[in-house]
């Protein structure tokens, strides 16, 4: 059986915590070098918000702009 949010006590975690151990998560997985491919959606998507952001650059927010707006809710 999988573990569950509940059963790691991640349903206690505050938003704030949640988004720091998903990016561990993340980094964790990346730094292993998994090889993943993207579906032909997801490729699509993807180059819709280069061709987007290449149309007005201005219009982005950091990532570190997106995490402090997060945070600052929970």
């Amino acid at each position: 059986m999988s573990p569950t949010l509940e059963s790691l006590g991640i349903d206690r975690l505050s938003v704030a915590e949640r988004i720091e151990l998903a990016e561990a998560i993340f980094e964790s997985v990346a730094t292993e070098g998994a090889d993943f491919a993207l579906t032909a959606e997801q490729e699509q998507d993807l180059q819709r918000r280069v061709a987007a952001y290449e149309a007005d650059p201005k219009a982005v927010s950091s990532w570190d702009d997106v995490k402090a707006r997060l945070q600052a809710q929970s």
